[in-house]
C-alpha cells in the first residue's frame, strides 16, 4: 500500500472506534482481517497514524478545526510526518484509494499557530482533568501532558536469574538497543519515526530463553524501590500476569517467598508459562478463591499494591483511553484503592513495608490516596523515598520527582519512562 491508501485506512479505523466505541486494538485488528492483502508494514503504518491521532488529538482538533478521523489523520500525515499539502496533493494524484482531495481549511491547518488554543488542547489532556495535573506539576503541566503524546521506546528487563544486559543487548543488536538510563537491568530500543514498525523481539532466542522480559522502564524503577531482599516473605496482591513478580524474584535471587495473587483469574493467567521461562523458583501462586490469603495475615515483610487505576501514565501506549476517561470511573479507581490498601495492611508483619504503586499521574489516586490511609491508620509511617532510592538505585533520587505528600512520581517529561506513582509506608511496632 501507497501512503494514500493508508491514510484512507486509518481514517476508516478511526471512524469504526468513534461510531462503535470500541478499542483501537480490536479495531485495528478486525480491519486486518478484513483486509488480507495488506502486509505487515502496511498494518504497523496504519496503527501509527491512528495511535499518533489519538495521542494528539486536542492539538490537532485546534490546528484543523475539526476531530473528525479524517481531519485527525491528515493532521498527523502534514504536522507530525513531515508531508505537505503539496506531496499529498500529487501523491493523491491517480490514487484510487486515496481520501479527497484537501480542502483549503485543512491545508491551512498543516501550519496553523495553536499558541492560543486553550491550554488543555496545547497539553492534549481533557478538560475536566486540567486541575488534577495542576495540583501535580504546577507550571509544568502542560510540558506534562504535550510529553506524554509522544511514541513510547520499547523498553526490557535483563533477567538477572539467566543473562546480563550486555548478553541480551548482543542478542539483539540488529534492534540498536542501548541502555536504560536509571534501572540497572533495563534496555530500550527507541521509538521509530513515521511508518517504522516496533521489533517483534518475543521470537528472539533471549526471549524463548528467559534472558529478558518487556516491561517499561518506569515499571522496573518502581519494583526495584520496593526493596525486597533475599530471604525475604512478599505478597504481590495485584500480580496480573506477573511482571513486577518476575522482576522482584530476579532482585531477591531466588530465595525467601513471594505469593503472587490477583482478583481476577484471567489476568493471573500468563504468569505460569512467564514464571518457567525466567525460572522463578520462589514465587508460589495463589489463585483467586475464598481464604487464598488468610494463612499470610501478619507475616509478611513486602506487601506490594500494583493497585488497579485510571491509567494515566500509559497514554503514550494507551492514548484511547485518555479520551474515555471519566469522574465516574476516577471515582471508582479511587474506592477500589482504598480498599486494597486496608486489604494489604492485613498481611504485614510488624516492621515490614508497604508499596504502593499506580501507572497514574493524578494525585486523586496517589499522595491523596496515601493521606488518607494515613489518616485513618495510626500504625503506619511513610518512609523517606530518597533513602529508599539511593539504597536501591546506587544514585541520588532526581530533582523534582519527589511528590509533596512523600512519594515519587515518574513521567515521560522527567524520566523517559511512563508514568507511575511509588509510595513506601512502614507499619510500626
Amino acid at each position: 500500500m501507497r501512503l494514500p491508501g493508508r491514510l484512507a485506512a486509518a481514517i476508516e479505523v478511526l471512524s469504526d472506534v468513534e461510531t462503535r466505541h470500541r478499542p483501537v486494538s480490536e479495531a485495528l485488528k478486525a480491519w486486518g482481517i478484513n483486509n488480507r492483502f495488506a502486509g505487515a508494514g502496511d498494518r504497523a503504518a496504519i496503527g501509527n497514524l491512528v495511535y499518533d491521532a489519538l495521542r494528539r488529538r486536542a492539538s490537532h482538533a485546534a490546528a484543523m478545526g475539526s476531530d473528525s478521523p479524517r481531519a485527525l489523520v491528515l493532521a498527523v500525515a502534514m504536522r507530525d510526518w513531515g508531508e505537505t499539502p503539496d506531496s499529498l496533493a500529487a501523491a493523491f494524484e491517480g490514487d484510487s484509494h486515496a481520501p479527497e482531495a484537501l480542502t483549503q481549511d485543512e491545508i491551512a491547518g498543516a501550519t496553523a499557530d495553536i499558541s492560543s488554543a486553550p491550554a488543555a488542547a496545547r497539553a492534549d489532556v481533557p478538560e475536566w482533568l486540567v486541575p488534577s495535573l495542576e495540583r501535580a506539576f504546577g507550571d509544568d503541566w502542560i510540558a506534562e501532558g504535550a510529553a506524554m503524546t509522544g511514541r513510547p521506546s520499547l523498553d526490557l528487563r535483563t533477567n538477572a536469574l539467566k543473562a546480563s544486559p550486555e548478553k541480551v543487548m548482543k542478542s539483539l543488536a540488529r534492534f540498536s538497543p542501548q541502555p536504560t538510563t536509571i534501572a540497572p537491568f533495563g534496555i530500550t530500543i527507541p521509538a521509530g519515526p513515521r511508518d517504522a514498525r516496533t521489533p517483534n523481539v518475543t521470537t528472539d532466542e533471549g526471549y524463548q530463553k528467559g534472558w529478558f522480559e518487556v516491561q517499561d522502564q518506569g515499571s522496573q524503577i518502581v519494583a526495584i524501590l520496593s526493596g525486597a531482599r533475599e530471604g525475604e516473605q512478599v505478597l504481590d496482591l495485584c500480580a496480573g500476569a506477573g511482571g513486577k513478580t518476575l522482576a522482584l524474584a530476579a532482585a531477591m535471587g531466588n530465595k525467601g517467598q513471594i505469593f503472587a495473587y490477583d482478583a481476577d483469574r484471567s489476568r493471573l493467567a500468563p504468569i505460569y508459562d512467564r514464571l518457567k521461562r525466567n525460572t522463578v523458583r520462589n514465587a508460589q501462586v495463589r489463585a483467586p478463591q475464598d481464604g487464598a490469603l488468610d494463612d499470610l495475615v501478619g507475616k509478611m515483610d513486602r506487601v506490594v499494591v500494583d493497585a488497579p487505576c485510571t491509567g494515566t501514565g500509559t497514554w503514550r501506549r494507551r492514548p484511547d483511553t485518555k479520551w474515555k476517561l471519566t469522574p465516574e470511573l476516577l471515582a471508582q479507581r479511587q474506592s477500589e484503592q482504598a480498599a486494597l490498601l486496608v486489604e494489604a495492611s492485613r498481611y504485614l508483619k510488624p516492621g515490614g513495608t508497604l508499596v504502593y504503586i499506580t501507572c497514574s499521574i493524578l494525585p486523586e489516586e496517589n499522595d491523596d490516596q496515601i493521606s488518607a490511609f494515613l489518616a485513618a491508620n495510626a500504625g503506619f509511617e511513610t518512609q523517606d523515598m530518597t533513602i529508599a532510592w539511593r539504597q536501591t538505585l546506587i544514585t541520588d533520587l532526581p530533582e523534582g520527582l519527589a511528590t509533596p505528600g512523600g512519594g515519587i512520581c515518574l513521567t515521560p517529561q522527567r524520566t523517559n519512562t511512563d508514568g507511575f506513582y511509588c509510595h513506601l509506608l512502614r507499619k510500626m511496632a
